[in-house]
């Protein structure tokens, strides 16, 4: 975890106690990253059999390296103001005055229909249980965050209990009740 100073200006009332921002990289999927590595051998025998067309094998091996970079810096970075799942050419930033509820879940329980969101890419993605949503996620296994003006994000954190914890410490400083069950009406 890497650490940098809060500008206590920029903090909520009761937020100075909050440690510097705080970092957390995404857990890998090994096995994603062999396919990537096994689709890029193949491609590269392929453009071996046909030399005067090996710029398109070339160009599909240069399109894996992107996907496989944006895979690889998928991180989660909490300051005092917001979160942010960030990923090479991307992220999606949520306030953390507009969160209200997060909770671990893994992807598979939200039946989600959509190509984009699932290849590495930040995208809208949408479950018969939630509605619309975005990813930024690595891996199955995750935490849905939801609140505020936007769609729900589902991202997948090394260590999600951890992250858990320090998201709903720091949402708490603006929402005291975050973790409390609401009140029957």
């Amino acid at each position: 975890m890497e650490g940098r100073a809060v500008n206590a200006a920029s903090a909520p009332v009761g937020a100075a106690a909050l440690p510097p921002a705080w970092r957390m990289g995404a857990r890998w999927s090994y096995g994603v990253i062999g396919f990537y590595a096994a689709l890029a051998l193949l491609l590269t025998y392929l453009g071996t059999l046909r030399p005067h067309e090996a710029w398109l094998s070339e160009l599909l091996i240069a399109a894996l390296a992107i996907y496989l970079a944006r895979y690889l810096s998928t991180h989660y970075r909490l300051d005092a103001r917001r979160l942010v799942a960030g990923r090479l050419f991307g992220s999606r930033r949520i306030d953390l005055t507009e969160i209200r509820q997060a909770e671990p879940i893994s992807l598979r329980d939200l039946a989600p229909v959509g190509l984009v969101g699932s290849w590495g890419w930040r995208g809208r993605m949408w479950s018969p249980r939630i509605g619309s949503f975005d990813t930024v996620h690595t891996v199955s296994e995750g935490i849905l965050v939801t609140g505020g003006t936007g769609v729900p994000l589902f991202i997948s954190p090394k260590d999600p209990s951890a992250f858990l914890e320090e998201l709903s410490r720091r949402v708490r400083s603006y929402h005291p009740d975050f973790d409390r069950p609401e009140p029957p009406a």
